[in-house]
């Protein structure tokens, strides 16, 4: 297998194109430093062709969770042809706009308005500006990720005028102004005495979490929360974006029936075709209309059509049970062959759909993370610690790849028994991403 067409292109992308790519997540050095192939040419189902003309079957991040149903599906194509062809921008308003707003408000009765944008980040931002406006306070506290936005990095800017902290390590709060200093303010998922310390020390008008990512709610968690924010008359914000539509049609929070104020979804609500959601309660969705919330492109027709192809499509077929189901097969074979090969490993596993494992050998984490990649591309596998999972991952696909997974287990083993896994690396190790607080 040769990749070279893909390197060339990412170190000339690196001249032109601050970080090469325009997302984090996609940077060739946070799974495979000088060896990833970087571009596609091709992408259908799980499968994705190389600028070198190699076929890969992946089994990470699918589009980074945006492909919930599979790589250029042909439903939610078809649609979006068709939108094309009849015009997808207009001096008047796409109907599809009115259409997509009564089939979310019709799968979150608690909800009565909904706004629109078209990624997840823009879309928490605005979420934050309508919860600021109607409770009338700066203060928010959040849990987990939500974005790149000043609201949200501010978190990071410490007291020391030459300093940053880093709560949030991995995410740099540069050209975040300092006056914002102290306004987002974290606390870990799981302990609500963080924050009830957190609303007893400030003034806090939004609280902005989500509902579930890599652990269950414990010890009625969602429950006290909602009695929190309303016993101080905060504003709750539910981050769908990355658990809306796997584990259910809808959002997360349906399961422990905790309702929000407000709720955001993206990502997986279009499958691939940029496209998000804010919905909320009459009250706080009217102060959309107060602030000032306005975008040319969040009134294009694509991402719209393909909400509804995309939403139409998990409701007739019942996407999310088989996305639960290969997901939580992908888990129990990581489990049995980590168990047969005495390999010391960490699944979170609580949203199946976007299961995930660690090696647990503390520093030599990160190398074994980039030899289990390394050795998983040769054998044709997109692979990281991550599985986003998608309508079009099916049995076969799992149990090929749990194949290849036994093989290279036995192979990471050997090397941390030897202690030679530097030696088997061909290039750098992949950089450590940013921590998440969930």
């Amino acid at each position: 297998m040769k990749i070279e067409k893909g390197n060339e292109l990412w170190t000339k992308a690196k001249k032109l194109i601050p970080g090469g790519s325009q997302l984090l997540s996609k940077r060739s050095e946070q799974f495979l430093p000088e060896q990833w192939p970087s571009y596609y040419k091709k992408a259908k189902g799980v499968e994705i062709w190389d600028l070198d003309g190699n076929k890969f079957v992946d089994m990470s991040l699918m589009g980074v969770g945006a492909c919930t149903l599979g790589y250029a599906d042909d439903d939610v194509n078809e649609a979006v042809k068709d939108a094309v062809d009849g015009g997808s921008m207009a001096t008047l308003n796409c109907p599809e706009d009115v259409e997509l707003a009564e089939l979310l408000l019709k799968l979150n009765p608690w909800a009565e308005m909904v706004r629109y944008a078209r990624t997840g980040g823009e879309a928490m931002a605005i979420a934050v500006r309508i919860a600021r406006a109607y409770s009338g306070k700066d203060k928010i506290a959040f849990c987990g990720y939500h974005g790149w936005h000043d609201w949200y990095l501010s978190t990071n800017l410490a007291d020391d005028n030459n300093l940053d902290g880093h709560l949030l390590p991995g995410l740099e709060p540069l050209g975040v102004p300092r006056s914002l200093k102290g306004s987002a303010i974290p606390f870990i998922y799981n302990r609500i005495e963080d924050l009830e310390e957190i609303v007893k020390n400030n003034e806090v008008g939004v609280i902005v979490m989500e509902p579930i990512r890599h652990h269950v709610p414990e010890n009625n968690f969602l429950e006290n929360v909602r009695k929190i924010a309303n016993e101080i008359n905060a504003v709750l914000i539910f981050d769908e974006i990355s658990s809306g539509w796997r584990m259910n049609v809808g959002g997360a929070h349906h399961f422990y029936k905790v309702y929000p104020d407000i709720a955001v979804y993206g990502k997986a609500m279009s499958n691939g075709f940029p496209m998000a959601a804010v919905i909320g309660k009459e009250d706080f969705m009217n102060m959309a209309q107060k602030s000032f919330i306005s975008s040319t492109y969040w009134t294009e027709r694509i991402g719209p059509v393909a909400s509804l192809a995309t939403i139409n499509k998990m409701l007739e077929n019942e996407v999310p049970s088989h996305l639960c189901r290969i997901g939580n097969l992908i888990s129990d074979g990581w489990k049995k062959l980590a168990e047969e090969h005495d390999l010391k490993i960490n699944i979170m596993e609580a949203v199946p759909p976007l299961t995930t494992f660690d090696f647990d050998y503390g520093r030599e984490n990160l190398k074994l993370q980039t030899l289990f990649t390394q050795e998983m591309l040769s054998r044709g596998f997109f692979a990281s610690k991550s599985v986003y999972v998608s309508y079009s991952h099916q049995e076969q696909h799992i149990e090929n790849y749990m194949e290849n997974v036994d093989d290279v287990f036995c192979i990471l083993l050997k090397a941390i028994e030897q202690g030679n896994v530097n030696k088997l690396l061909k290039g750098p190790v992949a950089h450590a991403g940013f921590k998440r607080l969930t």
